[in-house]
């Protein structure tokens, strides 16, 4: 299980879960083309069926598609067959879009057994967590996470846990990038 990334040159991985989201996803791609940013976006597998148009933006500005799930459900309230039906699903839907056949899957809620662990190790296959969360899904202002990001700042190879399904991760992220590219960040996707 992945929780960094490469320190090269002293790159933040941003990563957004939950989308696409039609009112928020475009937003958020505009800010992250206008500073050269790439990111990861953790698509639950039927709002991509819903907003194609979304996915194939994404792709063709450059960004990772990973797999949160087919519906987003309580992940440890499913056999282990059930949540590898919602992984299995979800790869077959964002395949369409990048041809990859397999994505780095990010659990909903960060919810994983370890017969999922097990899975994934035997297949080969890539199960992604984060290593900086940034806490943009708990209804804090987002003026009052900037501010705690910035008392307790990412490092080089940081894995940024974040969601494009309100519009907070932009508004932190409109303050942040300008000042993390001050300091010598850049960003990237995850590698595929």
């Amino acid at each position: 299980m992945s929780t960094r990334a490469p320190r090269e040159q002293k790159s933040l991985y941003l990563t957004f879960d939950d989308g696409p989201h039609p009112d928020h996803t475009p937003a958020l791609l505009e800010l992250l083309r206008a500073y050269g940013a790439k990111a990861t976006f953790f698509l639950i597998g039927r709002e991509a069926e819903r907003y194609p148009q979304l996915v194939e933006r994404i792709v063709e500005e450059g960004h990772v598609l990973g797999n949160h799930s087919y519906s987003h459900p309580m992940f440890d309230a499913l056999t282990h067959t059930e949540q590898w039906v919602e992984v299995e699903r979800t790869d077959e839907v964002l395949s369409s879009f990048d041809g990859r056949q397999y994505h780095g899957f990010r659990p909903p809620r960060g919810v994983f057994s370890l017969l999922l662990t097990l899975r994934f190790a035997l297949s080969r296959r890539q199960l992604t967590y984060w290593s900086y969360d940034t806490l943009d899904y708990q209804g804090r202002e987002p003026d009052e996470l900037a501010n705690r990001l910035r008392a307790q700042p990412p490092r080089a190879g940081d894995v940024m846990l974040m969601h494009d399904d309100s519009d907070c991760s932009l508004r932190m992220l409109e303050q942040l990038l300008p000042e993390w590219m001050e300091h010598g960040f850049t960003f990237r996707a995850l590698p595929a």
